[in-house]
């Protein structure tokens, strides 16, 4: 696989849904040279955080945009009533 944008979809797909994946991880499985690889991973965070469907965070605090270390994680959006569990852990509908 050689396109970063669908290797970091991959790679979060078989990871717990609550998992970070680092940068690195998308570039070493696209490329042998993974650094020379990491400026097109950049890029392809940046537009999948644009689209909705990754967050950023370092250290267990959010990002909003890509700035220095940072780790990738699927986007958690909770929509009140629809999927959250009651009191007795069921999904409401």
């Amino acid at each position: 696989m050689s396109d970063p944008r669908a290797a970091t979809l991959s790679l979060l797909a078989h990871r717990a849904p609550d998992a970070t994946i680092c940068p690195s991880e998308v570039a070493r499985a696209i490329a042998t040279d993974w650094r020379g690889a990491m400026p097109a991973v950049h890029a392809a965070i940046d537009g999948l955080v644009r689209d909705g469907l990754v967050q950023l965070s370092w250290k267990g605090r959010p990002l909003e945009t890509r700035s220095g270390p940072y780790r990738i994680a699927r986007l958690t959006v909770i929509c009140p009533g629809l999927d959250a569990p009651d009191k007795a852990g069921r999904e409401s509908m």
